[in-house]
């Protein structure tokens, strides 16, 4: 028998944001963009190679939620874009061209927590979405625009040759060669080159959880490009998507963890295959319905179904097909070790839900509650930590409005 539910039941996500016109297209930025702002307040008023000044708006984002605001571009060039957090709010900004692909991330590079990205564009529309780094609700600022034009952050001092600081030296670069993994203590080599024969779009990776490492990259005139700090867990990453031209470049490596760590550092020709599998398994998008990605099907959800698994950091992915309007509660509970994180989303890839801890009782188990209208549904379930492996008890369940 399906279980009614009360109106004392609430969806555990929303976000306020003031609201310019609306984006049109579904599946703009991959899906991220169909319910995305334009920063200009419209579509006409926010290219910023023609703007007179920046464009930006004011989001209040609560319970693990993103701003998503819109922007276009009519002139290849170089143009910043920043997130900044009110009260000392911590920031994350991705931005995404009209395809979903990432053509820049950053967490800190703006400085006191804020994040900024100077990357090169070209014509096009793009998403950029602001979240808190740890899932507080926050109130920011996302502004768009040139390099002439004023910006929101202070972003990082001029280079001083001085690793600590973020920054690079190449006459104390260790040479790397695309697609083989250097590992070296941080204390012993902590600035790493790279010579690129030909323009190409490059990945740069840092990776030892334990060292929590930095990257900075840096082309050879000591002009910041590009900085990440916590990509996939605690290790960093930087994904170039737009080629760089042929020359050399420079990689700084800071960290927050310990020194005497090995760290390793990889630099290797981008793969945007690789990037959209990586969003996948971290549960960052919902893969498509087709079966080149596995997503195990459940069926249509009547109402209560309970599902095992054994899952690390890398997402295992479940489909479930609604017929009418009502709510959903989705848990997920350890079986002995674990931290376990739920994702779900629509079928168009919309985010409808997350959660890390419960918070009944102090507990790491995750639940989900959802209102739902008929299609089908995505939720994909994860390890917070991506050393641990533990079996998780997965529960879906259904409920549909009580009668009056």
């Amino acid at each position: 028998m399906i279980r009614p539910f009360s109106t004392a039941l609430a969806t555990s996500l929303f976000a306020l944001v003031a609201l310019p016109a609306l984006a049109q297209d579904a599946n703009l930025c991959g899906g991220v963009g169909a319910n995305g702002q334009w920063l200009g307040g419209d579509e006409a008023s926010s290219d910023i190679s023609t703007s007179p000044a920046h464009i930006e708006q004011m989001a209040l984002v609560l319970m693990r939620n993103e701003f998503v605001g819109l922007f276009s571009v009519s002139q290849d060039g170089d143009y910043r874009i920043e997130a900044q957090g009110r009260g000392g709010g911590d920031t994350v900004l991705d931005v995404r061209d009209a395809s979903g692909e990432i053509v820049a991330s950053d967490d800190d590079s703006g400085g006191d927590a804020s994040s900024r990205a100077e990357s090169f564009l070209t014509v096009g529309t793009y998403c950029v979405s602001m979240r808190s780094f740890d899932g507080s609700p926050i109130t920011g600022f996302v502004r768009a625009g040139r390099m002439d034009q004023e910006p929101l952050t202070a972003g990082f001092a001029a280079p001083s040759n001085d690793v600590a600081n973020g920054e690079c030296d190449l006459s104390v670069a260790q040479q790397l060669t695309l697609g083989e993994p250097l590992a070296n203590p941080w204390a012993t080599q902590n600035v790493y080159s790279f010579e690129l024969d030909a323009p190409a779009a490059v990945t740069i990776t840092a990776e030892n959880e334990a060292a929590d490492p930095i990257l900075t990259l840096f082309d050879a005139s000591g002009n910041w490009l590009a900085e990440n700090d916590d990509f996939d867990g605690l290790n960093s990453r930087i994904d170039m998507a737009n080629m760089l031209p042929a020359g050399e470049y420079c990689v700084a490596l800071n960290l927050y963890g310990d020194e005497s760590l090995p760290i390793t550092v990889t630099a290797k020709a981008y793969d945007a295959m690789e990037v959209q599998m990586n969003l996948y398994a971290r549960g960052d998008a919902s893969p498509p319905l087709d079966g080149s990605y596995p997503v195990a099907a459940l069926g249509e959800l009547q109402t209560r179904l309970r599902q095992d698994v054994t899952v690390g950091g890398d997402a295992i992915w479940y489909s479930f097909d609604i017929y009418a309007g009502g709510l959903v509660l989705v848990e997920a509970i350890a079986q002995g070790q674990g931290d376990p994180v739920l994702v779900m989303y629509d079928d168009l890839g919309r985010l409808v839900g997350y959660n890390d801890d419960s918070d009944e009782y102090g507990s790491v188990d995750s639940l989900l509650t959802v209102r739902v209208q008929p299609g089908t549904y995505l939720v994909a379930v994860r390890q917070l930590d991506n050393q641990t492996q533990g079996l998780i008890r997965m529960v879906f369940e259904r409920y549909v409005p009580a009668r009056p």
